[in-house]
């Protein structure tokens, strides 16, 4: 008998806000055009909540094309005071108008430009969080960034 693999679906898991820190641009590096954008704090409700900490930051690279690899990297504490690890890599693209007017904290409608992370998630009291893959969709606002996360099911 011949199995077919199952076709995943998105499953609302939890909300985002990261506040952002003043991005530090470091120019053209090796690696390309780095940019490192602190997380200063926010907040994480749904399948896990609590505060996000200060300390973490996104790590960019800016293609030549304009578009954003990121990489972000920070932490959360829970209301039951567990720890959450939150790893994000993904793309920022669109029109280079629109990516200009991002950067300089316009308010865009997020339907005129892509921004989506894969998330990889740890957390000890938690395992079933680091069980499965979740993606990302976000809003980039002047002062932080929002998102919604999707366990694929």
């Amino acid at each position: 008998m011949k199995h077919e693999p199952p076709v995943p679906s998105l499953e609302r898991a939890f909300e985002v806000v990261a506040d952002l820190g003043p991005l530090e641009d470091h120019g053209m590096t090796r690696a390309g055009h780095r940019r490192i954008i602190p997380v200063v704090g926010g907040t994480i409700t749904g399948a896990f909540t609590g505060a996000i900490l200060s300390g973490g930051a996104d790590w960019q690279t800016v293609r030549a094309d304009g578009s954003i690899e990121v990489d972000g990297r920070y932490s959360a504490r829970g209301v039951d005071g567990s720890l959450l690890y939150i790893r994000a890599q993904g793309v920022r693209s669109g029109d280079p108008a629109v990516l200009e007017a991002l950067l300089r904290g316009v308010d865009v409608d997020p339907a005129d430009y892509y921004f989506r992370a894969a998330l990889t998630l740890e957390c000890a009291a938690h395992p079933e969080l680091e069980r499965a893959v979740y993606l990302a969709s976000y809003i980039r606002e002047a002062n932080r960034v929002r998102y919604v996360a999707y366990r694929v099911t």
